[in-house]
């Protein structure tokens, strides 16, 4: 039967075509000209207006552009300074940002909207306001319910930005896993919606996932010069710097991203370059304040700029999206240059010694301290660790990090100085198994070992979770003879109650938008601002692929998209799933059981066999009885297969495999995994 197939209000319809129903698809093919007619005039007159409010906008700023400050007019033409405030160039950036998506390169990956379907969002609807209007949709497509994997999508209309693409460090029971990287399923369905991502800071869980993101939805790269060089360096371990447009930005600068507007706002953070972003829709102004702390005497940069966190709040903000990492912990935040303090004391007390300092690789201002100190006492510098040379190499080219010449050395070099010349900074903060001081601490090490005497410094705090890898190697540290130092030796660069209240203070958003925390960090946070003066009709806690529609006097929640994690092990992505993983926490709790059996083809009779090879499971000289029985096991199982004509492999192995894990069970209260292999001989 020949079918039509009919396109009503966004709605696919198979109809029988017949005489009967001929009529009627006239009719339908009436109501969808007549809709869509009446649905483009409505589009129609709402982009005019649009239009309008944003020529009137853009004539204010113009004529009140020159009553600004010097700081926030527009450094687009401006050369990025280095380090010792001279204007100049570095590396392979542009002088001048690229604000408009159709000069882009020529390498730059371009999308044919004319081929790309439209998909509707997953198990959501469009939501307009009162006048019918388009609402701002805010959709975290990671970041809630835990530290790490921050990323955030903002939609209007046919424009998507992307503020930041982080990943996660695999959990316990995620075994063999490397990293964990957000599902983008929802980009890679709105592409052609796609204008670009924008980054506040250049850690990991902001940045870390770039590479594998982009493979699936390229869209250009917005961020400060040290976030764009540190992204640049991963996109060069993926051989991807031709296939990325990356646009460096300052302080004040303002991009337009479709229907969106993006402010780069400086802030204080444990690495340099870190920004809010003031996200400017036809709905209003939400600021992302990014990973924040207020530090007035930063080691490297300005304090944070809170007269234009001021000024925006005057102006009016929609909603304040605010790091929630320390919104449980009173007071302020001290500054980085207390550490430094800490460790020119450390230094003075143990001069006689092999000072090793773990931090983390991405804490540039820690390092630069430590280099300082290092210098002043008259140390050599070697620095051990992947992601720590990385960082380095990448901060020190840069111009944000001065490193004094002749005081770094290699890691071979150090055997021909005295131990009190030298200071190794390295990673392995948290813990971490395959890290350098781990590995030091377990005496795999290949260059460095650990001697009685040695002074090694933890100067971070264990995340979350990791505080068991921690101490495992300080206890092991601590056998081998070496002074361990962990405590008053770290600051946190994220903000504590009374800076999150400043923020919301000078901001005086319509609606607070926890971000950047568990789960127990955002209800701290809602408690902050409830103390504060807000309800909870005005705090929004979602959790990730949650859509909020804003509009200028309410929100609502708009349904869910897809989200989730995706897993990378080695080189393979997305090919460990939960099954596999369940199997390998299986391997690693019960161990495994292989049955190997031979028979005769076209038969069930035994030819050889059953053996039995345990891994993980039992010590085979001392569990000879319960093996030799498990074997009769099989043998019977086979025999009753035999008895009932089944003769087909897969059906034998699943009996043998359910009798087996039956005796294993009732013998030893135990589940290992259990395989059996048939090979087949002829007689």
């Amino acid at each position: 039967m020949d079918e039509e197939v009919h396109l009503r209000e966004g709605a696919l319809s198979k109809v029988p075509f017949n005489e009967n129903s001929k009529n009627l698809n006239k009719d339908l093919n009436k109501d969808v000209k007549k809709n869509w007619k009446q649905r483009n005039n409505r589009k129609k007159f709402y982009n005019n207006k649009k239009n309008d409010a944003i020529e009137s906008t853009v004539m204010k700023s113009s004529e009140n552009k020159k009553n600004q400050r010097r700081d926030y007019r527009d450094f687009s033409d401006k050369k990025p300074a280095n380090r010792n405030g001279q204007n100049g160039q570095n590396g392979n950036y542009s002088n001048r940002v690229t604000f408009d998506r159709n000069k882009r390169s020529k390498d730059t990956y371009k999308v044919d909207k004319a081929n790309v379907p439209e998909v509707t969002m997953t198990k959501t609807h469009n939501i307009t306001d009162a006048n019918g209007k388009p609402t701002l949709k805010i959709i975290p497509l990671g970041g809630l319910e835990q530290i790490g994997m921050n990323i955030t999508a903002f939609e209007y209309g046919d424009s998507i930005i992307v503020v930041d693409c982080g990943l996660a460090f695999p959990e316990e029971d995620m075994l063999g896993i490397d990293l964990v990287i957000p599902d983008v399923t929802y980009l890679k369905n709105n592409i052609h919606k796609l204008k670009g991502f924008v980054f506040t800071h250049g850690h990991e869980d902001h940045i870390g996932a770039v590479p594998y993101v982009l493979k699936q939805v390229n869209a250009p790269l917005y961020a400060t010069r040290l976030t764009i060089g540190l992204i640049e360096s991963k996109l060069s371990e993926h051989n991807m710097l031709r296939d990325v447009t990356r646009n460096v930005v300052q302080y004040g600068d303002v991009v337009e991203l479709g229907d969106f507007k993006v402010e780069f706002i400086r802030t204080n953070h444990s690495i340099t370059d870190a920004c809010a972003l003031a996200i400017t829709s036809p709905v209003g102004t939400v600021i992302h304040t990014g990973d924040f702390k207020v530090d007035y005497t930063p080691v490297y940069g300005d304090p944070i700029d809170l007269q234009r966190l001021g000024e925006l709040g005057r102006q009016g903000v929609l909603a304040l999206m605010c790091d929630s990492t320390n919104a449980l912990r009173p007071g302020f935040t001290m500054s980085e240059k207390t550490v430094g303090e800490t460790l020119d004391k450390i230094f003075n007390d143990n001069k006689n010694r092999r000072l090793i300092v773990a931090t983390f690789a991405s804490n540039v201002d820690r390092v630069q301290q430590i280099i300082n100190i290092a210098a002043k006492y008259g140390r050599k510098v070697c620095v051990e660790g992947r992601s720590m040379t990385n960082i380095i190499r990448v901060a020190s080219e840069m111009g944000y990090l001065d490193v004094p010449k002749g005081i770094l050395i290699e890691t071979d070099e150090m055997k021909r100085y005295e131990d009190e010349q030298i200071v190794l900074i390295t990673t392995g903060s948290q813990g971490e198994s395959m890290a350098a001081l781990s590995r030091m601490a377990s005496n795999i090490h290949k260059k460095v070992q650990i001697q009685a005497g040695d002074c090694i410094v933890f100067s971070s705090s264990p995340i979350p979770g990791n505080e068991k890898s921690v101490a495992r190697v300080i206890n092991d540290l601590s056998r081998k003879g070496a002074k361990v130092i962990f405590q008053d030796t770290h600051v946190s660069g994220h903000a504590c109650q009374e800076e999150i209240k400043l923020m919301y203070s000078l901001v005086k958003p319509k609606f607070s938008f926890p971000v950047h925390g568990e789960f127990r960090h955002l209800i701290g946070q809602k408690e902050v601002a409830q103390s504060l003066g807000y309800d909870d009709d005005h705090v929004i806690i979602v959790t990730s692929g949650t859509v909020v529609s804003l509009s200028e006097d309410k929100y609502e929640i708009a349904g869910h998209v897809e989200t989730g994690t995706i897993l990378v092990d080695g080189l393979g992505v997305g090919d460990v799933g939960n099954i596999v993983l369940r199997d390998r926490q299986n391997l690693a709790t019960n161990g495994i059981v292989i049955v190997v059996i031979t028979l005769e083809k076209y038969s069930c009779n035994v030819i050889a066999g059953p053996d039995i090879v345990t891994r993980g499971f039992v010590y085979v000289r001392e569990a000879e009885d319960l093996l030799n029985e498990a074997r009769e096991v099989v043998s019977d199982s086979v025999e009753h297969c035999a008895s009932s004509k089944i003769t087909d492999w897969s059906k034998i192995k699943t009996v043998v495999k359910d009798d087996l894990s039956d005796y294993f069970w009732k013998k030893m209260k135990r589940t290992p995994v259990i395989l059996p292999i048939i090979m087949e001989a002829h007689m």
